[in-house]
């Protein structure tokens, strides 16, 4: 799988891909201001600077940047809440956003936007026995191919999406930001490019604040909006890549700053043995990511208040085989990928603005706290499974709902982990030394920490 950039179809899905130019118009890369940006996109990296990540930032909260002007990226992302939903009440619920058209939800929570930047290139990797690694989304379909970054490739979904910003084409993207009140630093960033768009569509704002197909707009032109929209993906990639910040409790006690509860270092002799959590979470490495970028099926049960069963009760959520399926040289291997969701991060996994405030676990946030969640991969198959009469309140306690996929389903690494209820505290005090914004003690490298 190469990196090389090509041509956004403009389909939500963003699968089918076709190669593009990538000096329209004549222009050079050479005479472009944003060249030198662009070529380091091309090549697997972002172009970082302070001012990219700021114009990032504005595009991220934008709200103009939807069909009725009421959703920006933030809005699903919010960075007190770890970069993913910031509503208690829709995360204690079916923790599925509405769109910025009222009533269309889709059928996922919001994965973090956070520490999304390093996952590699969508791939098949024998290496990794025979996984396929990479990508963002929580089913992989943001390969990176596009733009270089699977970050990137993400940042171009949710403005298309008719369940999320809504827009009917990425012209309404480049208008709006080219119109933006940062609109300076745009071009500060990227050059004068954007203005040499001629779009051909009356009343475009208009237009873009309803429904309808892709503008008609000639080829020359279209390639210049499908260069501008790519050149704003990866500003919002710069901008989460600001966020990787690495200023745990976790980060502090590895550089000697803070030194780790007695709990705490339980838990993560446990994350790291008996609970095998470091299989898929790796903590290694001088700044560990605490995901392997790969997919599991980890027997989640449905969200019953997921409000994709309000339009259909048959909703499976087929996951990376899903995906699998839409690309022809994968489709062979979609059943062995059934149900299976990408391994987050599990960076910022408690961060929230008070433990009051519920989150969402699990792409689909069946799970409400940290403490289900360790609880489920313990006791899994140790706990019979529910029955018709069975409810909410008896998860965990007497029995687990049966998963939302069957098939694939990982039964070596989690279900009967034999911890007891001191070791699944110990674990979930472990994990919420991983939200960033940690400020050691006014002893700095002298503090102790807790016993």
């Amino acid at each position: 799988m190469t990196s090389t950039r090509l041509s956004l179809p403009g389909l939500v899905s963003l699968l089918v891909l076709a190669s593009c130019t990538d000096a329209p118009l004549g222009v050079t890369d050479a005479a472009v201001p944003g060249a030198a940006a662009r070529q380091m996109a091309k090549d697997g990296g972002l172009p970082f600077s302070e001012a990219m990540a700021e114009l990032g930032d504005l595009i991220f909260d934008d709200q103009n940047l939807s069909r009725n002007g009421n959703q920006a990226c933030n809005t699903c992302h919010l960075a007190a809440w770890g970069f993913t939903g910031p509503n208690p009440a829709v995360n204690a619920a079916g923790a599925v956003y509405e769109g910025s058209v009222i009533g269309a939800f889709g059928d996922r929570k919001p994965p973090s936007s956070a520490y999304a930047t390093p996952s590699p290139i969508f791939h098949y990797s024998r290496q990794a026995r025979g996984l396929f690694v990479g990508g963002n989304f929580w089913d992989g379909r943001a390969t990176g191919e596009i733009l270089g970054n699977a970050a990137a490739d993400q940042a171009m979904g949710p403005f298309l999406n008719p369940m999320e910003q809504a827009l009917r084409d990425e012209a309404c993207v480049v208008y709006r930001v080219a119109n933006s009140s940062y609109s300076d630093l745009y071009r500060e960033m990227w050059g004068t490019q954007i203005d040499a768009i001629d779009y051909n569509v009356p009343d475009i704002d208009q237009q873009c604040s309803q429904g309808g197909d892709r503008f008609v707009i000639d080829p020359v032109n279209r390639e210049l909006i499908t260069r501008e929209y790519g050149n704003i993906a990866i500003a919002i990639a710069v901008y989460e890549e600001s966020h990787n910040q690495f200023s745990s409790k976790f980060d502090a006690a590895r550089r000697g700053m803070y030194n780790l509860t007695r709990e705490e270092r339980q838990g993560l002799a446990l994350f790291n043995g008996k609970a095998k959590c470091s299989r898929c979470h790796t903590s290694g490495g001088r700044q560990p990511l605490f995901t392997d970028f790969a997919y599991d099926n980890l027997g989640v049960p449905a969200n019953p208040d997921n409000p994709v069963y309000d339009r259909d009760l048959s909703f499976v959520d087929e996951g990376l085989g899903g995906f699998l399926m839409s690309r022809p040289e994968w489709a062979g291997l979609a059943s062995g990928e059934r149900g299976k969701v990408k391994v987050p991060t599990l960076r910022n996994v408690d961060l929230r603005p008070s433990p009051l405030d519920i989150k969402a676990y699990m792409h689909n946030g069946v799970f409400k706290s940290l403490e289900e969640v360790v609880h489920f991969y313990n006791t899994r198959d140790v706990l019979p499974e529910c029955g018709l009469s069975a409810v909410r309140s008896d998860w965990g306690e007497t029995c687990w709902p049966a998963p939302e996929v069957a098939e694939n389903v990982n039964v070596g690494e989690l279900g009967d982990l034999g911890l007891s209820a001191e070791e699944e505290a110990s674990i979930v005090a472990f994990l919420k030394t991983l939200s960033d914004g940690f400020i050691p003690g006014g002893h700095g490298r002298h503090n102790r920490g807790g016993r």
